[in-house]
């Protein structure tokens, strides 16, 4: 039986001059992976602390779209370092984050996390001049920012929970 496409793809990258300098270096994997962490944290960080003003827990006084144009700039940088790490991770162990179930979560994950933004963006944010000044935003805004946090979290666990599958 042929080994299908992607799962070869995998293995080519995991056999890789770069994948296997990675995953053989005594330093190289964890200060990627430090580096990951650190920058999901910058990156997970403050898109809470948008999603908690709009649900109303913090900085209820600031403005959302204030508070956006100051923590998005963090936001993308963190967001550029933890893909940039994360594709380097990836390529260090391809084979391995093939075959693991925790991944594979991790990558749906992902992608529902990325839609959230989008249809936040191109829906209710629309109007965010006529709610941000609000202690507590619309319901859809709420239930985006609930979504949001919930979202994230579960990407974290599952990309803590690729080390014991």
């Amino acid at each position: 039986m042929t080994q299908p496409i992607l799962q070869h793809l995998c293995q080519v990258i995991y056999d890789s001059q770069v994948g296997t300098a990675i995953r053989e270096s005594d330093y190289a994997f964890s200060i990627i992976e430090s580096v990951h962490v650190l920058a999901i944290t910058l990156l997970v960080g403050t898109i809470s602390l948008l999603d908690l003003r709009m649900l109303g827990v913090v900085l209820r006084e600031v403005p959302v779209t204030r508070l956006s144009r100051a923590v998005f700039p963090l936001t993308w940088a963190g967001f550029g370092v933890m893909v940039s790490s994360g594709l380097l991770l990836f390529w260090a162990e391809a084979a391995k984050n093939y075959v693991n179930p925790a991944f594979r979560v991790k990558l749906i994950l992902l992608l529902l996390v990325g839609l959230n933004p989008l249809i936040f963006h191109t829906s209710v944010y629309r109007r965010v001049s006529e709610w941000e000044l609000e202690h507590r935003s619309p319901w859809r805004a709420r239930a985006a920012a609930i979504a949001s946090l919930t979202l994230w979290s579960c990407v974290v666990i599952a990309g803590r929970a690729i080390a014991y599958f």
